[in-house]
């Protein structure tokens, strides 16, 4: 006999032994018939009734002309916010503003004079190092300071600013001149 022979015999000898075997277990299937209908006559299906709905009630978005919270306020909003009673101070919001409005007078530094007499501008040195030559009517600061008085040590200013209740202020102001460190010695 071949090897190849006696190999396909045995094998074919254990599928007869397992078939037996399986097919010996599943003979008798009365008790597991008995208890799948003991389970099903002894449990009750339950669902939980669906709940209530309730009526929707509809309730009309009335704020339609309004702004929207989630949106930044225009600066032409602030502004028309801004504008006072009659009789209040207010600063001209239609009036252009001027490059160093942009700078807290803190941020401004008088650093000298030109002129003679008869007309005398400042030069003041910004925080960004930058310097401009101002006299008097010109604005800077952040609350529509308006130069008043240019002399030759100080530069005087009134601002705008406001008072909580909706009006607006003048207060006083000065810039003065810085001295050197060679000329203080």
């Amino acid at each position: 006999m071949s090897k190849h022979t006696s190999t396909s015999k045995v094998a074919m000898g254990f599928g007869v032994i397992a078939l037996t075997l399986i097919s010996g277990c599943f003979d008798d299937t009365t008790e597991i018939k008995a208890h799948m209908a003991q389970v099903k006559a002894t449990t009750t299906s339950y669902i939980d009734p669906m709940p209530e709905v309730k009526d929707f009630i509809h309730i009309a978005y009335s704020a339609d002309d309004l702004r929207s919270p989630f949106v930044l306020p225009k600066p032409e909003a602030i502004q028309q916010k801004m504008q006072q009673m009659a009789g209040c101070l207010s600063p001209d919001s239609n009036r252009r503003k001027q490059p160093l409005e942009k700078y807290a007078l803190s941020d401004l530094t008088m650093r000298g004079t030109l002129g003679d007499a008869s007309m005398l501008w400042a030069l003041l040195e910004a925080s960004d190092l930058s310097l401009h030559r101002v006299a008097v009517g010109n604005y800077l600061g952040l609350y529509n300071g308006r130069i008043t008085q240019v002399s030759a040590k100080t530069v005087k200013i009134i601002e705008l600013a406001p008072d909580g209740a909706g009006c607006w202020v003048e207060r006083e102001a000065t810039l003065n001149i810085v001295q050197s460190e060679e000329s203080n010695k």
